[in-house]
């Protein structure tokens, strides 16, 4: 398409919350659509609830508060399509909406920024009384943080917090708090990995379901447009990231509930063939973790995801895991 035929087309408008990650990532998506489909892309940024609200995310709901204004501008025709961290989409798909694409998953795991640049298990021995206070607002990271340092030897205290990237680090650089735990993929389209410490490894702390990918959602009747968006979508991600949310909503839990989920491709001889999914559901002090992992073929049908989540989540179930979402981190 020619430039001159570019500049004559509308431009596709991209709903995008406020904030400097989202923008960030927000603005990597413009740019392939605009590579893909030669149609300009504007940003139209939208304060959601989640993003003005000073309660933590269990007190709020949790599930739906930084989506539900970007959906509410799709169907006012106030944009085309919307990026979301896909960890913060309600697992129950809206009928009018479709998620066009799943592009490829950034990093997956969790990171500690800590102060000195210290790993977690050298941070005690310089701690006031051997404790380490570590910022984090979510219910799962501190489930599985306690139980880690509970089982080597550690004194930790998980300190609720809320904020962007800079406020987060910032209790870390004004000595407020030891250290925080954030999400490798948010500090990557940052441009800020630098600054991470120690990089948490999964079979310790599992990330969040659908930790690291972004959804590019819009209406289902603008079937132009889903064509093209469709464009960015990758598969093993999409089967993924479906198998791991199917855990989390036959567990009957929301994005706030103490739920980490993590679908990973394993490597046979010749090629990849199986998908390994691994959750787990505990107590925000740690005292009681139900961690299980089962292993199917590559899905090949959304079908055959939403299976592997729930086979995984009735495990889950019948070992108590019903019994441990109920407490919150507030």
């Amino acid at each position: 398409m020619t430039e001159r035929a570019q500049s004559t087309q509308r431009a596709l408008r991209l709903g995008t919350r406020r904030s400097k990650l989202a923008m960030a990532q927000s603005g990597q998506v413009a740019d392939t659509v605009r590579r893909l489909t030669g149609r300009p892309v504007e940003l139209v940024e939208i304060t959601t609830y989640g993003d003005t609200s000073r309660e933590h995310l269990a007190q709020i709901g949790g599930t739906g508060v930084f989506v539900t204004a970007l959906r509410d501008a799709l169907f006012a025709g106030e944009v085309d399509f919307a990026v979301h961290s896909l960890k913060d989409l309600p697992t129950a798909q809206h009928d009018d909406l479709v998620l066009a694409a799943i592009p490829v998953r950034e990093d997956p795991r969790d990171v500690l920024v800590a102060r000195d640049g210290l790993p977690l298990a050298e941070l005690a021995a310089s701690a006031p009384g051997g404790v380490v206070r570590i910022g984090t607002g979510a219910p799962r990271r501190m489930a599985q943080l306690n139980a880690y340092a509970r089982d080597h030897g550690l004194r930790i205290e998980t300190v609720a917090i809320r904020g962007n990237v800079d406020t987060r680090i910032g209790y870390v650089r004004s000595g407020e708090l030891d250290a925080v735990v954030l999400a490798a993929a948010g500090l990557n389209r940052l441009g800020r990995i630098g600054e991470v410490t120690e990089f948490l490894p999964v079979d310790a702390v599992l990330p969040a379901p659908g930790q690291g990918a972004l959804a590019i959602e819009c209406l289902s009747a603008d079937t132009d447009l889903v064509a093209a968006l469709a464009q960015l979508d990758d598969a093993h991600t999409r089967a993924a990231v479906t198998a791991e949310r199917s855990l989390l909503a036959a567990l009957e839990a929301g994005c706030s509930a103490p739920v980490g989920a993590l679908a990973d491709l394993v490597a046979g001889d010749q090629d990849v063939h199986e998908l390994r999914l691994r959750g787990v559901v505990g107590t925000t002090d740690g005292s009681t973790l139900v961690q299980l992992s089962t292993t199917g073929p590559v899905p090949t049908s959304h079908d055959d995801a939403v299976a592997l989540g729930r086979e995984l989540a009735s495990e889950m179930l019948a070992k108590g895991a019903a019994g441990l979402m109920g407490e919150r981190a507030l």
